[in-house]
């Protein structure tokens, strides 16, 4: 790679890493500060400010990677320090992914109507479900992880064999089985996708319903409940279509294991990668009133002229 393209790495690199913070920082800030001052807090604000958190040890996790990628392609290749950077990489873009699928089953049983019994059920009990779901997550998270040290330690005995020069059919076999273990473990994602999909048509046939009974009512159609609708569809979709973009360069990013030679495509992978954790937080921004009102009166309000009744995430 050359000179010019490190460098147009790092900055588009640099830039989504910038933003990513700033959003997930903001999240972080408001929540916490707003968790801080009244002693309590909802489920979607805990289940939006770990989400936050998650993705800025996700992002430094990241730039770690990108940096080494770029001036130690040795490092980034081999070595321990790359593989305890994969394992802490797996745990946190599983339980990231995770938490928003909890988020959006959040929003599904909370603003959906349906009078299926197991919805109805699930709707009764949504804290208990969520919460189980988070518990699960942090399970699953672990649980991938561990996954990846058995896959890393197969990985470094094929390299060890392969070094030496003495393929056998015992080292064929090795590697044929690393490769299903590989593959199995992008299955982690499927699950995830799946539920945020069903969430997503859920949310949609019950919109659809409630926007019938508006209109056979002679009712407006910009009542709270249809914006609650539409606020909660633009969230998952946008975090559904900005999974499969992650989805899609995890594996390019993971090609690189049976790819020789392909340093140009793993650095693309890892840019589109950042992508993920910095834009969907301002998508979480602009969905929540709370954090969209703040970022606002912040965005717009200098120092010494803030609107009248603006109180800072700090104020008493």
């Amino acid at each position: 790679m050359s000179g010019l393209e490190k460098w147009m790495f790092l900055v588009l690199f640099a830039t989504e890493f910038i933003l990513g913070m700033l959003g997930n920082g903001f999240i972080v800030l408001v929540n916490g500060s707003s968790w801080f001052k009244n002693k309590t807090v909802s489920l979607s604000d805990f289940i939006v400010t770990n989400l936050a958190l998650s993705r800025i040890v996700l992002l430094w996790i990241l730039l770690v990677d990108g940096v080494l990628m770029v001036f130690s392609s040795k490092i980034h290749d081999e070595g321990i320090v790359m593989q305890i950077i994969d394992i802490f990489w797996t745990f946190t873009k599983h339980l990231s992914i995770w938490l928003a699928t909890c988020l959006s089953v959040l929003y599904c049983l909370k603003i959906g109507s349906f009078s299926h019994p197991t919805f109805l059920w699930l709707k009764w009990r949504v804290f208990r479900v969520v919460v189980h779901m988070i518990l699960g997550a942090l399970f699953l998270s672990c649980v991938s992880a561990i996954s990846l040290i058995q896959e890393l330690k197969i990985y470094s005995v094929l390299s060890g064999i392969e070094g030496t020069g003495n393929v056998t059919e015992h080292f064929r076999k090795k590697r044929n089985e690393y490769k299903v273990i590989h593959v199995l473990g992008t299955l982690w994602n499927l699950p995830p996708l799946i539920v945020s999909l069903a969430t997503y048509f859920l949310l949609i046939l019950s919109l659809g319903r409630h926007m019938q009974q508006l209109q056979q009512g002679g009712i407006s159609s910009r009542d709270p409940s249809t914006e609650a609708h539409q606020r909660a569809i633009k969230i998952i979709v946008s975090f559904f279509f900005l999974f499969l973009l992650y989805f899609l360069a995890f594996l390019i990013t993971s090609s690189s294991y049976f790819i020789p030679g392909s340093e140009m495509v793993n650095i693309i992978g890892e840019v589109v990668t950042v992508f993920y954790p910095a834009s969907h937080s301002f998508i979480l921004i602009l969905g929540n009133n709370k954090l969209k009102q703040t970022f606002v009166e912040m965005l717009w309000c200098e120092p010494g002229h803030r609107k009248p009744g603006f109180k800072g995430p700090f104020a008493p």
